[in-house]
């Protein structure tokens, strides 16, 4: 079966956002490519919104001309991946992507049953939190980045919910961003 995980980068003390909306801290080369390898991994892609709006840079970015050989491989892993979109607000959406049918129970049920390979990944705090309350999320994947930033999104919605973790990887970069993946113990 395959497995729902979510991934995010976030500040030392839990924000995938600062108050202000901003993630302005920097993305490391060697970090970079750290999400490229492990974008290779996701078959498909749930997100929220905001999070499509975002994302939605690298559907012409290749264009400009601009980008370096790691942003390039990234665009060129990122656009043909399939993508769910949850919005209440939006009618249609681009690329690759389309909007999700049913609830998130009901997507993620049908997604893991479907033939694939690769896992289901899960962007945007908003969208995890209800995947976290549903207890549909088996990993957690967190880039920590050296910086406080004394409020915003959390990354980890549960909402008075205990989840017990297991670690089941760690990693240091030179940039001093720290990789911790956690498996939900059941």
């Amino acid at each position: 079966m395959r497995s729902v995980t979510y991934s995010m980068s976030m500040s030392a003390d839990g924000y995938i956002v600062g108050p202000d909306g901003n993630f302005d801290w920097s993305l490391p080369d060697e970090v970079f490519r750290f999400w490229i390898d492990e974008i290779r991994e996701v078959g498909v892609h749930l997100m929220g919104r905001r999070l499509y709006e975002t994302m939605l840079y690298w559907e012409t970015a290749d264009q400009e001309g601009s980008l370096d050989d790691a942003e390039l491989e990234w665009a060129a892993l990122w656009n043909p991946l399939p993508k769910v979109v949850f919005s209440t607000t939006l009618s249609a959406v681009k690329g690759n992507a389309q909007l999700a049918s049913g609830g998130l129970a009901e997507e993620i049920e049908r997604l893991r049953a479907e033939p694939g390979d690769g896992d289901i990944a899960i962007g945007g705090a908003t969208l995890a939190a209800e995947a976290a309350s549903l207890g549909l999320i088996d990993e957690y994947r967190a880039m920590v980045y050296p910086v406080l930033v004394g409020g915003g999104i959390p990354f980890f919605p549960q909402r008075e919910r205990r989840v017990d973790l297991e670690l089941v990887e760690t990693r240091t970069f030179s940039s001093r961003v720290v990789y911790l993946r956690y498996r939900v113990a059941r």
